[in-house]
């Protein structure tokens, strides 16, 4: 399994993505899952990834959270979590998601 969050310098919530992340592969007995961290530069290097803003979760090339679809908008991604609108899903969401992976 091969773990990216892609995102933008700009971002101020990618750390707390890969962090999140980190703690949920410990969880799930995958501490040995690297979480790599991939800034998207361009709007070309935003292009030839599964980028849908900043962070992007990505597990094998494909995002995490399945949106309507990548963008070359070096901007930052919102996330609907059950405290509202975010910059990162939880710790819950991304559990949830990443079952399918495991």
């Amino acid at each position: 399994m091969k773990v990216q969050v892609l995102h933008i310098e700009e971002c101020p919530s990618w750390e707390e993505a890969g962090a999140r992340a980190r703690q949920v592969l410990d969880g799930a007995g995958l501490a040995d899952v690297a979480v790599e961290f991939v800034v998207i530069r361009t709007p070309n290097e935003a292009a030839s990834t599964a980028f849908a803003g900043s962070p992007t979760i990505v597990v094998d090339g494909e995002d995490l959270f399945p949106s309507d679809g990548q963008t070359t908008s070096l901007a930052c991604r919102g996330y609907f979590t059950e405290h509202g609108l975010a910059g990162t899903p939880t710790r819950t969401q991304i559990g949830r998601a990443l079952q399918n992976y495991m």
